[in-house]
């Protein structure tokens, strides 16, 4: 039988393969995250009709004649390169912004995607679409720890901001040098107990120059916790001389970076800790993966951050459907960490990745593959007429 019959067999093979791989491309051109593949050929063994002959005895050497076998699948790679950002403006949908994949679990199993389109069930856990859950890392007390196991990122809308107790208050601006004496100015400062009730502590600052000659600039403070009225002094250059703090009700009070120059008032509080138990009314997702939770008290404060996963040898994992990924010998195991370091790309918050694929080069690889079939169907039908011709001989 001639080997033309079985190198076109061959071709017809490997080019259906070939069409096959660009039809699924083109079939997923508006996949979130969905990655291309290209057919890769290689030519199978050959058969040696003559063996190369080295030179000798005046007479030249000889290349060996060797006739091909056909073609085979030599692999199907994935295209791993970036897709165009979608903006959707969902809260729930992410997208890496260079490399680095998503880490989820679905039965007990961890996966890999780059599709960030996902949602929250009923019990608060961010999932995909299939119900996989996304893992990264919880805050505790408001700090994620990135070097902690993975678990499943969990936001349940009954998260709270928990309460916590004033204990220091600053106070910044200027106390008037050239205020009448007797001016009185009362300054008003909410702060919390460790329950997140909340009190109102009262400084009241009182201008009283002249009372002591080596004194000009000094004010008398009084605070509403009924303690002893203590004198607050400028040096000559407006800089505050004594005392740097003072204790109200319990709450440390900061007057460090009060002025004393003329004809200025503006002393205000500047800042201060504590505050009331708040409950999570929405959140935002930073370009690290740190989801911050915005609560009702006014605060935000990371609720939680999600991890992303990289591979030595990304080509070498294993499309496992539903646009998910598992490891295999060859792809090496993942290196979990944040976004943003390690060679991880970044976050990119109500933005998709769209596939990669590149419809022009698909429909071009559809030619391609149309022609290569066609050509190798000749082949066998030439090498049909040709044995035709050979049973032909005898009549």
């Amino acid at each position: 039988m001639l080997r033309s019959l079985f190198s076109g067999i061959s071709g017809l093979r490997t080019h259906q393969t070939m069409l096959d791989v660009t039809g699924n491309n083109i079939a997923n051109v508006n996949t979130t995250g969905f990655k291309a593949s290209q057919t890769q050929f290689k030519d199978t063994l050959s058969q040696v009709l003559t063996n190369a002959g080295g030179a000798q005895g005046g007479v030249g050497g000889t290349n060996p004649a060797q006739v091909g076998l056909g073609v085979q699948l030599a692999g199907v790679t994935t295209n791993f390169q970036q897709g165009a950002a979608q903006v959707t403006n969902r809260s729930t949908d992410m997208m890496i912004s260079g490399d680095g994949f998503f880490v989820v679990s679905k039965n007990g199993e961890n996966f890999y995607t780059r599709s960030g389109a996902f949602d929250f069930d009923a019990n608060g856990n961010l999932v995909t679409a299939e119900g996989a859950l996304v893992q990264g890392w919880a805050a505790v007390d408001g700090a994620v720890d990135p070097n902690g196991p993975l678990a499943p990122l969990r936001l349940p809308t009954s998260v709270l901001n928990p309460a916590s107790a004033t204990t220091k208050v600053g106070f910044d601006g200027n106390l008037p040098s050239d205020a009448a004496v007797g001016t009185v100015l009362n300054r008003d400062v909410e702060v919390y107990d460790a329950l997140g009730n909340a009190r109102t502590i009262t400084l009241s600052f009182t201008q009283s120059a002249g009372a002591a000659p080596a004194d000009p600039n000094r004010w008398m403070l009084t605070t509403s916790d009924g303690g002893a009225a203590q004198p607050v002094a400028f040096n000559a250059d407006g800089t505050l001389a004594s005392p740097g703090t003072v204790t109200v009700d319990g709450v440390a009070v900061s007057l460090a970076d009060v002025t004393g120059f003329a004809k200025l008032t503006s002393i205000e509080t500047a800042s201060k800790d504590g505050q009331r138990a708040g409950s999570l009314q929405s959140f935002t997702i930073n370009a690290d993966g740190t989801i911050i939770g915005a609560f009702s008290n006014g605060l935000k404060s990371p609720v939680g951050r999600i991890a992303l996963g990289t591979f030595a040898n990304p080509v070498g994992l294993e499309k496992a459907g539903g646009s998910l990924y598992t490891t295999t010998v060859n792809s090496g195991e993942a290196a979990i960490g944040t976004a943003g370091a390690g060679g991880r790309g970044s976050l990119v918050g109500g933005a998709l990745e769209m596939s990669n694929v590149d419809l022009s080069q698909e429909f071009t690889n559809l030619i391609i593959a149309q022609r290569g079939f066609q050509a190798n169907s000749r082949v066998i039908t030439t090498s049909d007429e040709l044995l035709q011709e050979l049973v032909n001989l005898k009549r």
